[in-house]
């Protein structure tokens, strides 16, 4: 069995990532459809959402996907998607598009239960321009074919450094 390759970790420095979250507020005050509320998608894109939902001055709800308690986040995804389809505005948000995996399991659990797409957007912080999937609003691309960087968000530094080490080893194809 090969080891994982060890992940280069980069650290996002909170000024950075307000800039970052600044700039993804500013995008969605310009666009024309804006939302009702702001959900944040646990557990990386509480932190976003509460800054975005302070900025839009939007009301805020929160879905813990990261969890993995069975039925939880899609009892949540249920209730939001029932209120997409009589017409509320809904804004998701996550730290960053990765993979894609998140966000298309949310958008399909919202389709699965009657939501209506027209209703809602994602927003994330970081966007991987080589997704499975694509976000409405950022504030920095980059391509996981090339940037093979670990982003640890400011709220996530104070994690035990073997702990972050482990999650980006998880997923050993974005590292290498």
């Amino acid at each position: 069995m090969t080891a994982s390759p060890e992940p280069e970790l980069f650290y996002l420095p909170y000024d950075e990532f307000l800039a970052d979250v600044r700039k993804v507020a500013e995008r969605i005050a310009a666009d024309a459809w804006q939302p009702d509320y702001v959900v944040g998608i646990g557990r990386g894109g509480l932190v976003p959402a509460v800054y975005i939902s302070h900025q839009l001055n939007t009301p805020m709800l929160s879905v813990d996907h990261s969890s993995k308690v069975p039925g939880f986040a899609e009892e949540l995804l249920r209730k939001v998607a029932m209120r997409s389809a009589s017409g509320v505005k809904l804004l998701f948000v996550d730290d960053i598009n990765d993979s894609g995996r998140t966000i298309a399991t949310i958008r399909r659990i919202l389709t699965d239960h009657g939501g209506n797409a027209d209703n809602w957007r994602f927003a994330v912080v970081i966007n991987n321009a080589s997704s499975q999937v694509e976000v409405d609003f950022w504030s920095r691309d980059i391509d996981r074919a090339t940037d093979k960087r670990w982003f640890v968000f400011p709220w996530e530094a104070v994690g035990m450094t073997n702990t972050i080490v482990e999650e980006a080893q998880s997923v050993p194809a974005r590292l290498a």
